[in-house]
């Protein structure tokens, strides 16, 4: 296989198991929890499934660098999922605040991504079971 069409049939597959994530730990759930006592809301998501949702990631992070490029799996996955978030986000708030969680997930992603790609391309060179891409 060529180094193009790897790293393009690498990349499609990276932002669907990025997205696939998404719609696993968060995609299915928009509801808002109140407690009865202190009028407190939370939501929508639980921390174990943002938790959970983290865990994927990184190990779809982890395995992506370890045969692509840490420079390709960053923002194939920051987009990937920051997309898929905010479409979402948007579609369900009526506040407008989407946005500056969508701001605050592209970091988040961006940063995340990129350390968890760079440690696991620098374990595989380590190890010595790759190219010195």
């Amino acid at each position: 296989m060529t180094t193009g069409r790897r790293t393009l049939l690498g990349g499609l597959l990276l932002a669907a198991a990025t997205v696939g994530a998404w719609f696993a730990w968060l995609g299915w759930d928009s509801g808002y929890t109140v407690d009865p006592e202190t009028g407190a809301i939370s939501g929508p998501y639980a921390v174990w499934q943002v938790a959970g949702c983290v865990l994927t990631l990184a190990v779809i992070a982890a395995v992506g660098a370890w045969w692509l490029s840490p420079w390709l799996v960053a923002p194939v996955m920051t987009v990937a999922f920051t997309v898929t978030w905010a479409v979402h986000a948007a579609s369900t708030d009526d506040t407008g605040l989407w946005a500056v969680g969508a701001v605050l997930v592209l970091i988040g992603m961006a940063a995340g991504s990129t350390v968890v790609a760079l440690v696991a391309r620098r374990i595989r060179r380590r190890t010595g079971r790759g190219s010195t891409r």
